[in-house]
């Protein structure tokens, strides 16, 4: 039985009828992370795991939603809905629901029940991948229509504002605009985007460490106040500094001492990387798999030593894939203190590499990680 059939019979189970089901696609950064908060370039491709989300109207104002991840259903009432998130994993399609609402559309009540692929905490976004979903679910059936960077938008204002995490918006526009066989450069500023063809002949695998050190969250928005910081300081010295993308490595370098040691690492990183994701699409086109490679390198050793957003975890996955034949690059991917890397690797390696990092890592942290082999799919849409 297929995901898509498989969902709506539990579907008509819970809640009676027949639902509307929708899809939106985890996602791995290839290169430029922590640069989508600073008004940089980001290079994300969405893969084939998905949230999918099964919708039927309600004549209410209720939205009841199930998780069979959680084995869990929560509610919200449209009338009456909280102004924040209460730390619990509805809170990701509820503050969807309700920044739509604050946005001027009329959204009607409905049963919603989730399935996830995507794994939970794995810097793999499965939190955008249910509020895509969600939002384009609650807005079809609502009979609503609005274009999707809006959708984007208005899902990164949900993780923002409702739930309390203060992320860019790169991991929901790949979720509405990623494309099979392709990875997306984003300008995080204009929003500005173009498509680069990923080999046919190549693989994304991405190693998943299986931690997720605590600190995770308030280190990702420590590291936000970094930044901003940085750019209260350069903008003293220098005119038209409005973010972190307005400065270079030589401006950072140059005012060192006013920035002090902390904050100029963070603001050395973001610089440094958005050179890093410009290098990386001219290699994508050149199909210069080696320089990509050694740029995915040189990001993690970035993130690790400049960002302090790595692990022992992470750090000993990427030693492990530099040796093996077939690995273009490795690095991180996501938020960082846990999670996933990101590995480049030629599709007739990807058996060997696989069972060196398993055995390997193991040997080296007491842990089993889990691998997967993906490949580049296309943005969120309606699929029943």
């Amino acid at each position: 039985m297929s995901t898509v059939d498989q969902i709506s019979k539990a579907f008509a189970q819970r809640y009676g009828g027949q639902p509307r089901v929708y899809r939106a696609p985890g996602r791995v950064n290839l290169i430029g992370e922590h640069t989508d908060y600073n008004e940089g370039f980001v290079m994300p491709a969405a893969i084939d795991f998905s949230t999918y989300v099964a919708i039927g109207k309600r004549d209410d104002r209720i939205i009841k939603i199930y998780s069979d991840t959680f084995n869990e259903e929560a509610s919200l009432d449209l009338a009456q809905p909280p102004a924040r998130g209460r730390k619990h994993w509805s809170d990701y399609p509820f503050g969807v629901a309700v920044k739509l609402q604050d946005s001027g559309q009329e959204i009607s009540g409905a049963n919603v029940m989730v399935h996830g692929e995507v794994p939970l905490g794995s810097g793999l976004s499965s939190s955008a991948a249910i509020e895509v979903s969600t939002g384009l679910g609650l807005l079809d059936i609502s009979h609503q229509e609005i274009d999707r960077l809006r959708l984007a938008r208005t899902c990164q204002r949900a993780e923002n504002e409702f739930v309390g995490a203060r992320t860019g918006i790169m991991d929901q526009f790949i979720g509405c605009f990623g494309k099979a066989g392709h990875a997306v450069m984003l300008d995080c500023r204009s929003l500005e985007s173009q498509t680069l063809p990923l080999p046919q002949d190549d693989k994304l695998v991405v190693c998943n460490t299986m931690v997720k050190h605590e600190l995770a969250s308030s280190e990702y928005n420590a590291r936000r106040e970094q930044c901003e910081a940085g750019v209260r300081i350069l903008a003293r010295q220098l005119p038209g500094v409005g973010s972190l993308r307005d400065v270079t490595v030589a401006d950072v370098q140059k005012f060192k001492d006013e920035l002090g040691e902390v904050v100029f690492k963070r603001c050395r990183h973001v610089t440094s990387e958005n050179d890093r994701v410009r290098a990386a699409a001219e290699a994508l086109r050149r199909r210069d798999l080696k320089t990509f490679g050694e740029l995915m390198y040189k990001s993690h050793e970035s993130l690790r030593d400049d960002y302090e957003v790595s692990c022992r975890e992470l750090d000993v996955m990427v030693e492990l894939a530099r040796p093996i034949d077939g690995v273009y690059g490795a690095r991180m991917t996501g938020g960082g203190f846990g999670g996933c890397t990101v590995n480049l690797v030629a599709a007739a390696a990807v058996e060997e590499f696989t069972r060196r990092i398993k055995t390997g890592y193991a040997d080296a942290t007491g842990r089993d990680a889990d691998v997967y082999v993906c490949s580049p799919a296309d943005g969120a849409e309606r699929i029943q």
